[in-house]
């Protein structure tokens, strides 16, 4: 199932809201960049099993002491994962998404890690297992990617979000990397869509059992269906509209509960509401706010 005219046409809409109020603004969408960061690197690690916080996250990135004995591997992956974001940011005018370009982010996100597997495509005899799913063998890698990138870039019909979320999924499915495929995909989400002059978005921890069902979804109907990652990429997405064009109006920012008070409403039905983005509501921190 294809993004339904609505959320296309809300999409739309919020873009050109966004676009409009940006104006000489981009200092301020620098700063809310780099407040989310420890979120966006935070959600992203916890997806495949991290045991950090977002309050540890948010201190090892600010070189600041944890309370607790933490792993060194969960440290260096919090700080590549934050560099990688950054160097994204950094490139999007300059390059497209090509083979070079996801290897380096690769090698960037595991460096300190497993020098031996950083920065390549797994090789002869290496397999990886994901659930059930047994990731295509590793002399089909590079030819698959190629084919991926390559649909992606010439396929001029379809919705820029369709394209984003077959790519990721196909990604995933082709699983090219020994360890960080998911942190990648998710990387190279944000670099579409910001290529593309939209906002990142955060595909957050709370989510993963609808993430990886999207994952099942495509790999188990003969169709390759889209319809789950479509709705996750959409509201996070609509998610990351509401909360940039909040603060780019220049809104107070309060906690939806004390919104719902102020409304005389059960908190329930905003927290569905915001859920499902039919009101402007976001995250920070895991907390639902919305702008007043």
């Amino acid at each position: 199932m294809a993004i339904t005219k609505d959320i296309k046409e809300k999409i739309d809409s919020l873009k050109q809201e966004y676009d409009s109020l940006k104006k000489n603004k981009e200092s301020l969408l620098d700063i809310v960049f780099e407040a989310e960061l420890p979120e966006s690197v935070y959600n992203s690690n916890a997806i495949e099993n991290s045991t950090l916080t977002i309050s540890e996250t948010e201190k090892i990135l600010l070189n600041m002491e944890v309370s607790r004995n933490v792993p060194v591997r969960e440290v260096f992956e919090a700080k590549n994962l934050a560099q990688v974001f950054g160097y994204i940011r950094q490139k999007i005018n300059e390059k497209n998404i090509d083979e070079e370009l996801i290897l380096l982010l690769h090698k960037m996100l595991i460096s300190n890690i497993d020098e031996g597997i950083a920065g390549r495509f797994r090789k002869q005899h290496e397999y990886v297992r994901v659930g059930t799913h047994i990731a295509p063998a590793p002399e089909h890698i590079s030819a698959m990617i190629s084919s991926v990138l390559l649909e992606y870039s010439s396929n001029h019909s379809s919705y820029f979000l369709e394209k984003i979320t077959k790519f990721h999924l196909e990604f995933e499915y082709i699983h090219p990397f020994c360890d960080g495929n998911g942190r990648i995909g998710r990387v190279l989400i944000n670099y579409q869509l910001m290529q593309l002059g939209f906002p990142p978005v955060i595909i957050r921890d709370k989510e993963k059992a609808v993430y990886y069902k999207s994952f099942e979804e495509y790999r188990n109907s003969n169709k390759k269906k889209t319809a789950i990652m479509d709705k996750v990429i959409s509201l996070a997405l609509l998610e990351s509209f509401h909360k940039r064009i909040a603060y780019l109006k220049g809104e107070k920012i309060i906690r939806l509960a004390e919104f719902s008070e102020i409304q005389k409403e059960s908190l329930k039905i905003f927290l569905n509401k915001a859920k499902r983005q039919t009101i402007p509501a976001f995250r920070e921190k895991g907390v639902w706010k919305i702008g007043v």
